[in-house]
């Protein structure tokens, strides 16, 4: 493993406005830009309560200027939902505002409800132009051509890094194809984690951009001083996803003691399931937990997230996170 990164959706807590959640995402990339994250990622989604990350970009933008090093980017952009053109323009804006720090994650979902993504003035049939759209979206930010008719102004030459997103057999077999690094999205959907990345690394083509495969895995991590405390911070998630399960969306809930007074163990259990790639503890217990995940599953890179309730909590976390990843990252290397 070479990098450590942080994947945020800026939750909006229960008794929380969106303001304060994205105060909290900037206060979050400072300290993950301190620490030594490699990458600060936000995602797309739409229509959600509990989710203030819809304008991906523009709050790309502000990380970025309220940080230094880290790279940050879009895990990922809902490429179903927009003209490939417009993304070329505004993450080449961001690149020219913050050179060598913007990344470009594509997902082929919409993100959302077909409802809203009528309202976005896109449909699901768009996912079937995804790899087309991509490749048009990789035109617009490559080499500039002079005799092109539609040209990205911001956009073409700044070579934005484009990842593909996925957490099935699909994104991987086309990040394989087009030469590009992948990313696992399994903090949320592990199953096919295994067989993802083993069809991403044997069907690789090295491309223009990228010589060899690179992949990375995502985690969930609820890090505290006490076993006991990081499963109650994590009990937010669970509920959270346990509502969304059940059709009831909405913001991330304040952690509760037993789980099993507020959602059917079913329920649960699927929760649980689909939350599996996690790690959640003490520190020695997270670190024990996050060496199983990437020697199992050896990965380029480790993406985390931690939707937590309380955002103090989540920066001690993120702490944790840092100091067991970081020796991870030391031992890898080591044993190169």
């Amino acid at each position: 493993m070479h990098h450590f990164s942080l994947l945020d959706l800026s939750p909006v807590p229960e008794g929380a406005t969106v303001s304060d959640a994205l105060s909290n995402t900037v206060e979050l990339a400072k300290h993950a830009d301190r620490l030594g994250y490699h990458r600060f990622w936000l995602a797309e989604h739409h229509n959600m309560p509990g989710i203030a990350s819809a304008a991906t970009s523009i709050v790309i933008g502000r990380v970025a200027a309220e940080t230094s090093r880290i790279r940050v980017g879009a895990g990922g952009i809902m490429l179903p939902n927009h003209p490939p053109l417009v993304i070329a323009e505004q993450f080449g804006t961001l690149e020219a505002m913050f050179p060598g720090r913007i990344d470009l994650g594509l997902g082929r979902a919409p993100g959302t409800d077909q409802a809203t993504a009528q309202a976005l003035r896109r449909y699901f049939q768009s996912a079937d132009r995804f790899p087309d759209d991509v490749a048009e979206l990789l035109g617009y930010l490559g080499d500039p051509r002079p005799d092109a008719r539609v040209r990205a102004v911001p956009g073409e030459g700044s070579h934005v890094p484009v990842w593909i997103l996925g957490s099935s057999l699909f994104g991987a077999q086309f990040a394989a194809h087009m030469g590009l690094p992948y990313a696992f999205a399994s903090h949320f959907a592990p199953q096919m984690l295994e067989e993802a990345l083993r069809v991403y690394r044997a069907d690789f083509r090295p491309s223009v951009w990228l010589a060899r495969p690179y992949a990375m895995m995502a985690a969930g991590v609820f890090a505290a001083e006490t076993a006991e405390e990081a499963r109650f911070l994590r009990s937010s998630q669970l509920l959270s996803f346990a509502r969304l399960r059940s059709g009831q969306p909405g913001r991330l809930p304040a952690p509760v003691e037993d789980l099993e007074d507020y959602v059917p163990r079913p329920i649960l259990a699927q929760a649980e399931a689909a939350l599996s790639c996690s790690a959640c503890g003490s520190p020695d217990e997270v670190e024990q937990q996050l060496s199983d995940l990437v020697k199992r599953y050896a990965p380029d890179e480790l993406m985390i997230t931690s939707p937590m309730h309380d955002p103090v909590a989540r920066l001690r976390s993120t702490t944790i996170a840092a100091e067991v990843l970081s020796s991870l990252v030391t031992r890898s290397e080591a044993a190169q």
